[in-house]
C-alpha cells in the first residue's frame, strides 16, 4: 500500500467519524429539545390536574433523567458500542447508589408520598416526627416545621411517614385540656355554674360546642374539675392562658378556700 492509499484511509476514516460525531451532536441537541418538550408536556397536564406543586418537580425530575439516560445509551448505540453492557453497569450503580444512599433515598420517597396522600400542607399546625409546629415547607428529604418557641426544625420525610402524624388544623376546632382544684367546701355545682359562664367570656372561645366544666377526678384536697373550653387552632394558646386565669379569677371572686389536704391519723 502506497503513501497516497494511506493517506486516503485516514481520510475516509476521519471523515466518517466526523459525519458520525455531527451526526451524535446533532442527535443530542434535537432530543434535548424533544426531552425538555416531553417535561414541559407533563407539567403542562399536571398543572391542569391542579397536581402540587412539589410532586410537579418530582415527576419532571424523573422522567428527565430517566429519557436523558435514554439518550445516552442511544447515541452509544449510534457509535456501535455495545449499550447491553453499559445498561448493566448503570443497573449496578443503582444499586450501589441506592445502598449508600438508602437513608436519602427513603426520605425522598417518603416525601412523594406525603405530597400525594397530603397528610398535612404548608401552614397546618401539626405535630410529626416528634416534633410539633407550623409547617413552612416540605421538601424532596426532609419537612420543615416551625416550633411554638420560634425554633426551625427540619424532620426526614421518612422519620414523619413512618410515624404517627397529627394534624391539629383539619378540624374546625381543637379542645384546650385544663384542671381545677376545689377544696372540700365548695359546692361543686356552683363552680361549675361560675366557671361556665366566665368561660364564654374569654376571646375566642367557641360557643358551639360549649365548654365543658365536670368533676374528673377527687384527690385529698377536694373534687377536681375538667375544664375543657374549644376553640380555632390559631388561637390556641391563647385560650390556654386566658383559661387559667379565668380559674384564678373566677375562684378569687367567689372567695373559695385554698384546697387543703385531710388526711385521718388513727391513734389507736
Amino acid at each position: 500500500m502506497d503513501m497516497q492509499q494511506i493517506t486516503d484511509t485516514i481520510i475516509t476514516s476521519l471523515t466518517a467519524l466526523g459525519l458520525k460525531i455531527l451526526g451524535a451532536l446533532a442527535v443530542w441537541i434535537f432530543g434535548r429539545w424533544l426531552i425538555s418538550m416531553a417535561v414541559r408536556l407533563v407539567s403542562a397536564a399536571l398543572t391542569k390536574q391542579k397536581v402540587d406543586p412539589t410532586l410537579l418537580r418530582y415527576i419532571g425530575n424523573i422522567v428527565s433523567v430517566a429519557l436523558n439516560i435514554v439518550l445516552v445509551v442511544a447515541i452509544l448505540g449510534y457509535f456501535g458500542i455495545e449499550t447491553t453492557s453499559f445498561a448493566a453497569l448503570v443497573a449496578a450503580m443503582g444499586i450501589a447508589i441506592g445502598a449508600a444512599w438508602g437513608g436519602l433515598l427513603s426520605n425522598f420517597a417518603a416525601g412523594a408520598f406525603l405530597v400525594t396522600l397530603r397528610p398535612f400542607k404548608v401552614g397546618d399546625y401539626v405535630k410529626a416526627g416528634g416534633v410539633e409546629g407550623t409547617v413552612m415547607e416540605i421538601g424532596l428529604f426532609g419537612t420543615a416545621i416551625n416550633s411554638p418557641d420560634n425554633v426551625l426544625n427540619i424532620v426526614g420525610n421518612n422519620r414523619i411517614f413512618s410515624d404517627t402524624i397529627q394534624n391539629f388544623s383539619t378540624n374546625p376546632f381543637r379542645r384546650v385540656d385544663r384542671t381545677a382544684q376545689l377544696a372540700h367546701s365548695v359546692d361543686v355545682h356552683d363552680a361549675i355554674k361560675r366557671l361556665k359562664e366566665a368561660l364564654t367570656r374569654i376571646p375566642n372561645v367557641a360557643t358551639e360546642p360549649a365548654p365543658d366544666v365536670e368533676v374528673i377526678d377527687f384527690t385529698p384536697m377536694g373534687p377536681v374539675l375538667a375544664v375543657r373550653p374549644y376553640t380555632h387552632t390559631s388561637h390556641y394558646w391563647q385560650v390556654y392562658f386566658d383559661t387559667n386565669k379565668t380559674i384564678t379569677d373566677t375562684f378569687g371572686a367567689a372567695a373559695y378556700p385554698v384546697p387543703e389536704a385531710r388526711y385521718h391519723i388513727n391513734r389507736n
